[in-house]
């Protein structure tokens, strides 16, 4: 179509309702869009250099333009929704939820089932739903059984099977969770019944059931039907007790739907409710992702059909949060500004923010693992290693004089602390400050067990500090066999710099790089996680010292004391009694003479 052929067209496009698509060189449809007066709508594309880019770059793709008229914009609005679902033209706006919501089915044969499915056929059967909670939905379903026993076989009862006595009650008979239709005991009148009770219980209707359930208790007692009238009342009180978990806003708004709505730049969030005398019986969200500028109040207009189309939903009242033309005439819309419809409204809107923050947080959470990626190459080339360090162990010593001395072991996955991973190794044959000896024990000994237990060496090790602490820690792999699968590398505080083993000279390492970024967490973390536990056992040896002193005054006594008196200074206060009702006469005796016998 050149310029002069669209022009005529353009010319000759009815001033009435309805649906257009652009084609592109392939004669692909790149765009459907809905028109209460397709010749201003189309033309105004055409007419003026449009401006968004996204707009700039559809026009120049169209090269053919067909269109169908429609009798409201209501059935306009419903054909563009069609074919958007039918074709996903490249420039269309895309509804997306992520998920196959599941629906109640009421099966379409004699004597219904009633059961989940996740398949929506179109077989006559009767499909209630989506529900976005498959707890709400068992919850039901849960409710149901415990009203009405509905078999769950699959034979096929029909009037002549069943007259032929082809069938054999099954164990629900038994327990009395089926009344048997298959062996004629319950009339499929009487089935249809309770299907239909159902029904309207699964449509929200609770209250007529409920009357018609306590007009039905009435009768039976006053028939002296006693025991009957008695299982009436038990399914009324099951029923209310479900109606009082659903209700959440004044029970008098009924058969209401209500549309929250919020955007980014990207896509619109959409969130739906479906209330029923107060119960909010039906949930749903739903993402549209824009496409080229789109008014919010089309991409609105666009979820409403789709959401109502899809849950077949037929109520009275719309509730939204900006005016918008739905088409659904049979349907009165409000905008409420006050009151409990508000507050419901209100409610609507918070849940399509919050659907909102769920796609950002899960977007921000790919992009991390693909950032990780990207790290991890970079930290291969910059610190020349055979491979990716996605699994990397640092270690960092600290002691007292060659007291109380500890080995920290931080492990860190995909550049992230991996906390549950961390070890602490209380250093047993080092009895002197020597930091290099030290460091030799806890490495031997942690991936000694590693090879023992079968499981995987870390991508890299990290030790704190230069090349004496390498020298060290290369000792101790050699001599586990394990220096030629394994990276090491050591950072060194002063200057910050990185060096491998048996090499004078640091690697080149930006200092503002990712890379150093990452081995410096490791290294003050192993530091903070290993000078945290000296300092719990080097507090405790300092406590303790004075009461172990005493004699007959071991640890497990010391300890008992100070969680008994709080410090070393509420023993001394205690009184003889006090001291002996809490570790015995003889050593009670002892700590109250240590602390009160003049000194000669």
């Amino acid at each position: 179509m050149n310029e002069e052929e669209r022009q005529l067209f353009l010319k000759n496009l009815p001033e009435k309702s309805g649906v257009y698509r652009y084609y592109n060189e392939e004669g692909q449809i790149i765009y459907v869009g809905k028109a209460k007066n397709l010749k201003r709508r189309v033309g105004s594309y055409f007419n003026k250099v449009p401006d968004s880019p996204k707009t700039r770059l559809l026009v120049s793709k169209i090269r053919d333009i067909r269109f169908t008229v429609t009798d409201s914009e209501y059935d306009a609005l419903l054909l563009e929704n069609n074919l958007i679902k039918k074709y996903k033209p490249r420039y269309n706006i895309m509804l997306k939820d992520d998920k196959t919501y599941p629906w109640i089915c009421v099966k379409n044969e004699p004597f219904p089932r009633i059961f989940p499915t996740r398949k929506r056929l179109n077989d006559g059967s009767r499909y209630f739903g989506p529900y976005s909670s498959v707890r709400t939905m068992n919850l039901l379903l849960e409710i149901l059984r415990g009203l009405y026993p509905f078999r769950s076989c699959t034979l096929s009862l029909t009037g002549e099977n069943i007259a032929k006595g082809k069938f054999r009650p099954c164990l629900d008979y038994h327990i009395k969770k089926c009344k048997a239709p298959c062996k004629g005991l319950q009339t499929e009148e009487e089935y249809r019944e309770n299907v239909r009770h159902a029904v309207r219980i699964i449509e929200g209707d609770t209250r007529t059931v409920l009357k018609e359930m306590r007009a039905e208790m009435m009768r039976l007692a006053a028939d002296w039907e006693f025991e009957k009238a008695q299982e009436t009342k038990q399914k009324i009180e099951l029923l209310e007790h479900y109606q009082a978990k659903s209700t959440v806003v004044n029970p008098n708004i009924h058969d209401t739907t209500v549309f929250g709505f919020t955007e980014d730049g990207e896509s619109a969030f959409v969130s739906y409710f479906k209330v029923m005398n107060g119960a909010i019986i039906q949930t749903q969200n739903l993402e549209v992702r824009k496409r080229i500028e789109e008014r919010k109040e089309d991409l609105l207009a666009m979820a409403v059909v789709e959401l109502r189309t899809r849950a077949d939903d037929h109520t009275k009242e719309i509730l939204l949060p900006f005016p918008v033309q739905t088409g659904f005439n049979e349907a009165k819309t409000l905008v409420p500004k006050a009151g409990d419809k508000f507050q419901l409204l209100q409610l609507a809107q918070r849940n399509a923010l919050a659907f909102m923050q769920d796609r950002h947080n899960r977007q921000e959470l790919l992009e991390s693992g693909r950032t990780g990626s990207r790290l991890m190459q970079e930290m291969k080339k910059e610190l020349m290693l055979p491979k990716e360090p996605h699994h990397i162990e640092c270690f960092d010593n600290s002691n007292l004089l060659g007291q109380y001395a500890v080995g920290a072991m931080v492990c860190f996955r995909n550049g992230k602390p991996s906390k549950k991973e961390y070890r602490i190794f209380n250093i047993k044959t080092v009895h002197q400050a020597d930091d290099y000896a030290t460091m030799k024990e806890v490495l031997t000994r942690r991936y000694t067990r590693l090879q023992e237990e079968g499981k995987p060496l870390p991508d890299l090790i990290l030790v704190d500090g230069g090349k004496g602490q390498i020298s060290a820690a290369m000792e101790a792999l050699t001599a586990m066999g394990i220096a030629d699968k394994v990276s090491l590398l050591g950072l060194a505080e002063r200057l910050e710099d990185i060096y491998r083993p048996n090499d004078p000279v640091p690697l080149c390492v930006d200092k503002k790089s990712e890379t150093q970024r990452v081995l410096q967490h490791l290294r003050d973390e192993a530091h903070r996680f290993g000078i945290t536990r000296y300092r719990k056992l080097h507090g405790k040896g300092l406590v303790n010292t004075e009461l172990t002193v005493i004699q007959g005054i071991g640890k497990e006594t010391a300890d008992k004391l100070l969680r008994t008196f709080h410090s070393v200074n509420g023993v001394k206060k205690a009184e003889l009694s006090a001291l002996e009702e809490a570790i015995g006469p003889a050593k009670g005796k002892s700590v109250w003479q240590y602390f009160h016998t003049p000194e000669l």
